[in-house]
């Protein structure tokens, strides 16, 4: 380790000048929060203290501070990171006709959101408890809400929305519980997607994929 940043965080050396302070932030920032998953996700949210990720990172706890006061600070951070996608979708569904065609991309689009944020997702279906006690566990409920009223149509039979709720958690499911099963991981993905499609084509009427 050869230099440090403005905030205390030691950097790599090497560089052939001084990097951008936007881009220094941006990088030890983004790098508090990957190692803080890792604690969180080996010895639990609740047993993980702001001095582990520090230490851990080698930075000083300024530096840490400098970016984030709490642990909450840091788990916000991570979801928004999981949540911007989503936003944008919901965004993107909306100014769409709900054709079945919009429905299937919705769910190619949220399975690729869900795979650029697998250690994240996982995280949170493991500590659920913890999750719905902070304030992103409700606003996480609220999209997932939203994604179902995406696919589904308003006047939709029972029948047919748990059909939609069940494509999204089939989705969910897969993240957590296929990653022990032994395969490459884009063909787990895309036979979760299947699943998911297939459930969201019967919903609307349509004919479920052989």
């Amino acid at each position: 380790m050869s230099g440090t940043t403005d905030e205390g965080a030691t950097v790599g050396g090497g560089a052939t000048g001084p990097m951008p302070k936007r881009q220094r932030r941006g990088d030890t920032r983004q790098r508090i929060q990957e190692v803080a998953l890792e604690l969180f996700a080996e010895q639990g949210y609740e047993k993980t203290s702001l001095r582990e990720i520090a230490e851990r990172l080698d930075v000083t706890k300024a530096a840490l501070y400098y970016h984030f006061k709490t642990k909450e600070d840091i788990l916000i951070g991570l979801f928004q990171d999981l949540q911007r996608p989503i936003d944008e979708l919901i965004e993107w569904a909306g100014t769409q006709p709900r054709t079945l065609d919009t429905k299937r991309e919705i769910l190619r689009r949220y399975s690729v959101a869900l795979a650029d944020v697998a250690p994240l997702f996982r995280f949170m279906q493991e500590n659920q408890a913890t999750v719905r006690e902070l304030s992103v566990g409700e606003t996480f409920k609220d999209r997932m809400i939203r994604m179902v009223d995406a696919i589904k149509e308003p006047d939709a039979a029972l029948t047919d929305q748990v059909r939609c709720i069940s494509a999204l958690f089939s989705m969910h499911a897969g993240m957590l519980f296929l990653r022990d099963v032994e395969g490459d991981p884009e063909d787990k993905r895309a036979a979760v997607l299947e699943v998911a499609i297939d459930l969201v084509t019967q919903a609307h009427g349509g004919t479920p994929s052989s």
